[in-house]
């Protein structure tokens, strides 16, 4: 079976994990306990990895929404004899509300058919593969239902028709008429202990209301954007807390691995971690989108992961799992096929080794957001502070692998230099609130002197734009960071210009490409081509809009999120030549550009008040 396309896909999520459903009704990615566990299904990198499908018979066509306020996936089958709904939701614990969304889920898949009119057929496969596929469990038919033993975890299903075992494998064929409904539940459990029951059919259409209401009361709660962007902002505030793993507060960039960059292509990494990078971005979409108290949990995490590696002898490490972990090895998985024989897959992301000197001011911009808007500053944050300060006045004339993980020879990146430039700014605006570690003024005097060489070094003539690195000509969209940071604002003469020759130089068909990939020397040291990237794109209409340009703000905005599938999800890049989405989904980035872009346009529309914590005011 072909893949899916990666736009075919909707995410369920419970706030621990995350599952992928397709048009069809198959269930063809779930990780659990955690986004980066072992998958349980990977038929959307292997055909043989495992899936669990509930589909018509014969032709049908389907719809789908997220039912409103949640990520709860309701798809209607029509046929030629009836229509029917499934809906599909990872379940939390009953009567959870609010903020408490995701805390201590159950690990359970809950998946209910309703026939509307007439009579429809489905046929139901049910494919356990644990460990990306690489284990056939062992199968054991129940009263009401079927059990896995076997490898490194256990399920238990519940039916409301009788199973049959083939290989590995359950199937059931059922008919559903108008008025009738089927519910299925499957539950997760480590080897260790028995799984609990699963819902009885009767209940699975009461806990699915229930889950409904638990994702509209946080929405309920969290409902302050109030700009004409105002739905796009919700359902992606909606998909960050869906990648949120409640029990620590980190956010993944991507609940799946190895979906590639281009089809066919080795650009495939494993996004199922939390990014430094992504968290003053983040925090500014969540504050916009959200509630502050998203923003505090990931702030948190973020300090308590990087705390200790900060100091005058190491690195501060770019990325982390969802629990804090620091050794994110890389390895390939050379028994899956990848999606679209995308190979090779890989798990775990080598980037978490590499020096990238603009984490420095993405946290402290971080950090200097959170003192703001949610109180003070712990002592132990004060000290971790101005350490990340004194180690971005110390390093950031060094060459690294800039922003876009390039693994090829170490540059002066100009985005990292900025970075350093935005580490020192925070750290001065944050230094009446870090006592006795505070050095106010060589701060100053280091970031006066990091500007003036971002302007002398970083511009080029010949391109007449600032570029990718010191003394360079390429471009890079990372250059848009700029005025995004209020390093210069975005009618500066030479900002200006930049930002047009962007819009012209760097756009495939309008949309944005990270930078430039050149044959067979591609300046990143990787091989095959790539997408244009969705959050580079909404970069652009941001800056367009800080600029004073808003219609063509507008207009790229409408362009860029007309991408997203029928369910609003984003992937990282856009294939121009097809429209087709591309990469790990739904990308975190995307939906974060998304917001911020949208916050952008309305605030220079006066259709939204500015912050006076954002930092390019």
């Amino acid at each position: 079976m072909m893949s899916s396309r990666i736009a075919d896909y909707g995410m369920l999520a419970d706030g621990s994990s995350a599952a992928l459903v397709d048009r069809r009704g198959a269930i063809d990615w779930m990780c659990v306990p955690r986004f980066d566990s072992p998958a349980l299904f990977a038929r959307l990198l292997d055909p043989e990895a495992g899936h669990w499908s509930i589909t018509p018979v014969g032709r049908f066509e389907a719809t789908r929404r997220y039912l409103p306020g949640t990520l709860v996936v309701e798809t209607t089958f029509t046929t030629a004899s009836g229509v029917a709904r499934l809906r599909d939701a990872l379940a939390v614990p009953e009567g959870q509300r609010g903020h408490e969304l995701g805390m201590s889920p159950p690990h359970e898949l809950l998946r209910e058919i309703e026939g509307v009119s007439g009579d429809v057929a489905f046929d139901v496969e049910l494919v356990p593969r644990p460990e990306y596929g690489l284990v056939r469990p062992l199968l054991r038919l129940t009263d009401g239902g079927m059990r896995t033993f076997g490898g490194p975890n256990q399920i238990a299903v519940r039916s409301p028709v009788p199973l049959e075992a083939g290989e590995a494998c359950v199937r059931a064929k059922l008919r559903v008429a108008a008025g009738q409904r089927f519910g299925f539940s499957l539950v997760w459990a480590p080897p260790e202990v028995a799984p609990p029951e699963p819902t009885t059919p009767e209940r699975v259409a009461e806990r699915i209301d229930d889950t409904v209401e638990a994702w509209r009361s946080w929405e309920a709660e969290h409902d302050i954007y109030q700009g004409p962007h105002r739905d796009l902002v919700l359902l992606s505030s909606r998909v960050l807390k869906g990648l949120t793993y409640r029990p620590t507060g980190a956010i993944v960039a991507a609940p799946t691995t190895s979906l590639p960059e281009a089809v066919g292509g080795t650009r495939n990494w494993d996004y199922r971690y939390a990014w430094i990078r992504d968290a003053s971005l983040t925090l500014e979409a969540l504050y916009h989108g959200s509630c502050p108290n998203e923003a505090a949990d990931f702030v948190s995490f973020m300090t308590s992961s990087a705390g200790g590696t900060s100091g005058a002898d190491s690195s501060l490490q770019i990325m982390y799992g969802v629990g804090g972990e620091h050794d994110l090895s890389e390895r390939q998985l050379p028994h899956l096929r990848g999606w679209r024989d995308s190979r090779p897959v890989r798990v775990g992301n080598q980037a978490w080794a590499q020096t990238q000197l603009d984490v420095y001011g993405e946290l402290l911009n971080a950090l200097h957001l959170y003192q703001e808007r949610l109180g003070d500053l712990h002592p132990e944050i004060q000290r971790f502070a101005a350490g990340l300060a004194d180690t971005a006045l110390r390093r950031w004339q060094e060459p690294d692998a800039g922003m876009w993980e390039m693994r090829g020879e170490p540059r002066h990146h100009l985005s990292s230099k900025v970075l350093c430039w935005v580490a020192l700014d925070r750290a001065v605006k944050l230094a009446p609130r870090l006592g006795g570690h505070a050095r106010p003024q060589a701060w100053a005097a280091e970031r006066d002197r990091i500007h003036a060489t971002v302007l002398e070094r970083g511009w080029s003539e010949r391109r007449g734009a600032y570029t990718q690195a010191f003394d360079s000509d390429e471009l890079d969209a990372a250059a848009l960071l700029m005025p995004l940071y209020g390093f210069l604002p975005a009618t500066d003469a030479r900002m200006n210009a930049t930002i047009e020759a962007i819009a012209r130089d760097l756009t495939d068909d309008g949309l944005v490409l990270r930078y430039r990939l050149i044959d067979d020397r591609n300046l990143d040291g990787l091989e095959g081509g790539e997408g244009t990237f969705v959050l580079c794109s909404f970069w652009l209409a941001a800056a367009l809009a800080q600029a004073g340009r808003p219609d063509r703000a507008q207009a790229l905005f409408d362009r860029v999120a007309g991408f997203a599938n029928d369910l609003g999800l984003l992937a990282e890049e856009i294939d121009p030549r097809t429209g087709e989405l591309l990469g790990n989904f739904p990308q975190a980035f995307s939906h974060i550009g998304l917001i911020n872009a949208a916050a952008a346009i309305d605030q220079a529309n006066g259709a939204l008040p500015r912050h006076d914590a954002d930092p390019a005011h």
